[in-house]
């Protein structure tokens, strides 16, 4: 496991923004436990967590001209994330959406402009919709498909059928989707820490269900 992975970890843990119990997730599935980035608003931890999706992203090689943070979660990494990369020679712009379209001033429901290669930027991928959502919205008001998604949490969930949701957005959408860390990784860090109050047996029964 990489450094800004476990930091990533640890952080989602200490702010309770990982929660372990029993949650019933936006797809309707029963769930042994949740992630909820906004826990991690605070200052420091905002801007810890922003390093942690920048060291993904040199790590992984990525290049790009544009973020785009959907509303609500990726409104405020985008930007913690945007303001980091600002601090260097980056030229990197940023863009986001509100739920509802505006019907004075400027109109839309962009904020931003959606141009070039485009990284979208979200805290979770489950099974999928709020992804596919998202990259409808680059394809709609952008010059050209976005290129990257990526994530804080990979749940490696099923899509709409038994296909990974991340397997069936490359397939879809020609995309990259990418992950600080993923189900699997958390297993294994809970694995390797026995003092956390999670069911192990619970995640494990959990990925074999709804995995892929």
């Amino acid at each position: 496991m990489k450094s800004y992975q476990e930091k990533f970890i640890s952080i989602a843990i200490q702010k309770q923004a990982l929660q372990f119990g029993d949650f019933t997730l936006k797809s309707g599935r029963q769930s042994p436990y949740f992630f909820n980035a906004a826990n991690m608003l605070a200052a420091k931890s905002i801007f810890e967590v922003a390093q942690c999706y920048l060291e993904c992203i040199d790590d992984n090689g990525l290049s790009f001209d544009c973020m785009f943070g959907p509303a609500y979660k990726g409104i405020f990494l985008g930007s913690a994330i945007a303001t980091l990369m600002g601090q260097s020679e980056s030229t990197i712009s940023l863009a986001f959406n509100r739920k509802e379209v505006k019907d004075h001033g400027e109109g839309g429901n962009i904020i931003g402009h959606i141009e070039g290669d485009v990284l979208i930027i979200d805290d979770v991928l489950s099974a999928g919709t709020a992804a596919k959502e998202a990259i409808n919205t680059v394809e709609q008001s952008g010059t050209q498909p976005a290129k990257y998604v990526l994530v804080g949490l990979d749940r490696q969930e099923k899509g709409q059928g038994e296909l990974s949701a991340r397997t069936e957005l490359e397939s879809q959408f020609d995309i990259k989707v990418l992950s600080i860390i993923s189900l699997d990784t958390l297993i294994d860090y809970i694995d390797s820490d026995r003092t956390l109050d999670a069911s192990l047996s619970a995640m494990r029964d959990y990925r074999q269900v709804w995995g892929a």
